[in-house]
């Protein structure tokens, strides 16, 4: 086994771990595996939980070899398009995209590697994202679903007495919230670093989303316009949102914010519940509002793991990834990370124990969550536009219907150019 380690959250590690590599015999099959890295410092890098994985994998499996690859998730994306134009294939690759690769013939299928026990412990709803054309290429690995968090104290003090079950209940809160002078009465971040995934939250709860119930493009739909139009009336118009205007207001920023108590409410995943201890937040979740009630279903997010043909080690890739994806190995990834699990055993699991309570909400939206439409290699393309214009879209002026009929129209022709 070797281990590499590369990006700011890792590189203080590399020296001690990678000449830890085991030589391998002459009839050892050497797996190559590149991981994205959930850590955020050397001490609770992914580097970690992968070597202890392939060392245990090791000592039951002596004749395969794991190399492990761990990149930051700002250089994974090129780190991969490298090795494979050099002729470097990775074995396995895990991180957030798969569909042009399936669609080049690149990957197995995960009914060619995987266990029947394995590819069956896939939520229904997990394994549909991961499919092309019905066939299942990518293995989801890590998941979550979002949440309305709140600030408890805040709320109290603004005469808040419960957390809003529908828009009208969320502006009414907001505008409670501001005038008690909370600096972010509601957080709304729609700054590139993840405006695609707050646009979605709200689309779901507005009855609309990317995709109909034919996986086709349904981005300029009226569903979809009314709802950016309320924001853009109904919170960001009336000074709801705070100071940041919400093109400029990242994710992480947002979630910054909330640890220093400066924001409401804001929808949340659930590193955010790690990312707030020891900041003494008094916070809570809930449902996310929906237009009329309680919105029918949340955004879910999935990085996969996908299996590379070039290399031929088809025997071995599932052995591997069988061992991977055992239940004591996916409650200790989930656990280390805060993270769904994403097979139904490792699921059970933390619903029977008390130590994972926090997640259990989180859970409960998991088998109905919509999921990016991961599965079209036009969804790059239209990702990369939502992410520059849905806070333009928003902000005082801005005219979502044409925005979101400009994008449509680009999605559409890359669709039929790849038919």
């Amino acid at each position: 086994m070797s281990l590499t380690a590369a990006g700011a959250a890792t590189a203080a590690v590399t020296p001690t771990l990678a000449a830890c590599g085991a030589g391998s015999g002459s009839g050892d099959v050497r797996l190559k595996l590149v991981a994205a890295d959930y850590g955020d410092t050397s001490t609770n890098s992914s580097l970690n939980y992968w070597g202890d994985l392939a060392r245990a994998f090791e000592t039951k499996h002596g004749s395969i070899k794991i190399d492990v690859n761990v990149f930051g998730w700002a250089d994974i994306d090129k780190k991969v398009a490298q090795m494979i134009e050099s002729g470097d294939t990775p074995d396995l690759v895990q991180f957030g995209t798969y569909a042009d690769f399936a669609a080049k013939g690149m990957l197995y299928r995960a009914d060619q590697i995987l266990s029947v026990r394995t590819q069956a412990s896939f939520p229904t709803a997990i394994t549909r994202a991961g499919e092309v054309k019905r066939v299942q290429y990518a293995m989801p690995f890590g998941a979550s679903t979002r949440l309305l968090f709140y600030n408890k104290k805040l709320f109290s003090e603004a005469g808040v007495l419960k957390p809003p079950t529908d828009w009208d209940e969320l502006q009414a809160a907001a505008e409670k919230l501001k005038a008690i002078g909370v600096k972010y009465p509601y957080a709304l971040p729609l700054g590139r670093e993840e405006a695609q995934a707050e646009t979605l939250i709200w689309l779901l709860s507005g009855g609309g989303g990317y995709t109909d119930g034919y996986g086709s493009y349904m981005l300029d739909s009226p569903e979809n316009v009314e709802t950016l139009e309320w924001l853009r009336d109904e919170l960001v118009g009336k000074g709801l949102t705070g100071p940041t205007a919400p093109g400029k207001l990242n994710r992480q920023d947002a979630f910054n914010a909330f640890t220093r108590g400066e924001v409401g409410m804001l929808n949340g995943h659930p590193t955010l519940m790690q990312q707030v201890v020891g900041h003494r937040i008094e916070y809570d979740v809930a449902p996310l509002p929906g237009r009329d009630g309680p919105a029918s279903t949340t955004m879910g997010v999935a990085d996969w793991m996908m299996a590379f043909r070039k290399n031929g080690h088809r025997k071995e890739i599932g052995e591997f990834l069988d061992f991977v994806y055992s239940e004591p190995n996916v409650v200790e990834f989930c656990a280390k990370y805060r993270l769904l699990p994403v097979t139904t055993e490792a699921s059970d699991t933390m619903r029977r124990n008390d130590e994972y309570k926090s997640l259990w909400q989180f859970l409960d939206g998991l088998e109905t969550a919509q999921f990016y439409p991961f599965d079209k290699t036009s969804w790059a393309k239209v990702n990369q536009k939502l992410r520059d214009s849905v806070g333009t879209m928003v902000a005082k002026g801005g005219d979502p219907s044409t925005a979101l009929g400009e994008i449509q129209r680009a999605a559409d022709a890359t669709e039929n150019e790849e038919r």
